[in-house]
C-alpha cells in the first residue's frame, strides 16, 4: 500500500487538486499511483464524467494512465465513440438510431471506428485543455503542450505541442532516455524515491 491508496487531495486546503486513482468508480479507467489531476473550473473529483468523454461501456475500451502523472485543468481523452465510421458513404450514425431505422440494436457499435484504449505512461505531463483521441499511447515522460490534439502516439520524453500535436524536441539525448527507461524510478517504493529525490528533481541521472 502506498501513501497515495486512500488520500484524495494530496495538499492541504487544495481542493482543485486530487489523487486521481481515489475518485474513479469505472474499471476500465486505471489510473497509478501518485497521478494527479488539477482542476480550477470543475470539481476535479468528477474527472470521470467531465474529462473522459464517449467512454460508452459497449467498447469496452481502457484508459491506461501510469503512475506520476500531472494532468492540467480541462484535459479531455475522446473515445472511439466519438468517431463516426469512414467506410459509410454518410456520416450519419445511423446505427445509433436503430429503432428509427428499423436496425439490428446489436449493430450499435458499427456506428463508428473503434480506435482502442488510450494508454499514457508514467511520469507524463498532459498540459492544459490537451484532447487525447482514442487509441493513442503516450510514453513514459513525455510532455503534452497545453491545447494540443495528440492523434498519434508520443515517443517517450518527447514534447510535443499543436494542433494537430507535432514533435518539439526529446527532454533529454538518447542515452539519457534509456537509462531512465532502465530504471523505471517510478516503481520505487516511497522511502527509495524519498532518498533519492534530490537527484531526481536536479536532473542527476548519474547519482542514482
Amino acid at each position: 500500500m502506498t501513501i497515495s491508496d486512500k488520500k484524495i487531495y494530496p495538499r492541504r486546503n487544495d481542493l482543485e487538486t486530487v489523487y486521481l486513482k481515489n475518485v474513479i468508480t469505472n474499471p476500465n479507467i486505471i489510473i497509478g499511483d501518485y497521478t494527479m489531476y488539477n482542476d480550477f473550473v470543475s470539481d476535479p473529483t468528477q474527472f470521470e464524467k467531465n474529462n473522459v468523454l464517449y467512454h460508452y461501456p459497449i467498447n469496452q475500451d481502457k484508459l491506461i494512465i501510469g503512475k506520476f502523472c500531472s494532468i492540467a485543468c480541462g484535459a479531455k481523452f475522446l473515445f472511439t465513440s466519438a468517431n463516426h465510421t469512414l467506410k459509410s458513404l454518410s456520416t450519419y450514425p445511423f446505427p445509433i438510431f436503430f429503432d428509427e431505422w428499423n436496425l439490428n440494436k446489436t449493430q450499435v457499435a458499427s456506428a463508428w471506428d473503434n480506435k482502442g484504449d488510450i494508454i499514457i505512461g508514467n511520469d507524463v505531463w498532459i498540459g492544459y485543455e490537451a484532447v487525447i483521441l482514442s487509441g493513442v499511447h503516450i510514453g513514459d515522460g513525455a510532455i503534452i503542450g497545453a491545447r494540443a490534439v495528440v492523434t498519434k502516439d508520443v515517443p517517450p520524453y518527447t514534447i510535443v505541442g499543436g494542433v494537430p500535436a507535432q514533435e518539439i524536441k526529446k527532454r533529454f539525448c538518447d542515452e539519457t532516455i534509456t537509462q531512465l527507461q532502465k530504471l523505471q524510478w517510478w516503481n520505487w517504493s516511497f522511502d527509495k524515491i524519498q532518498q533519492v529525490l534530490p537527484y531526481i528533481m536536479n536532473g542527476e541521472i548519474d547519482k542514482l
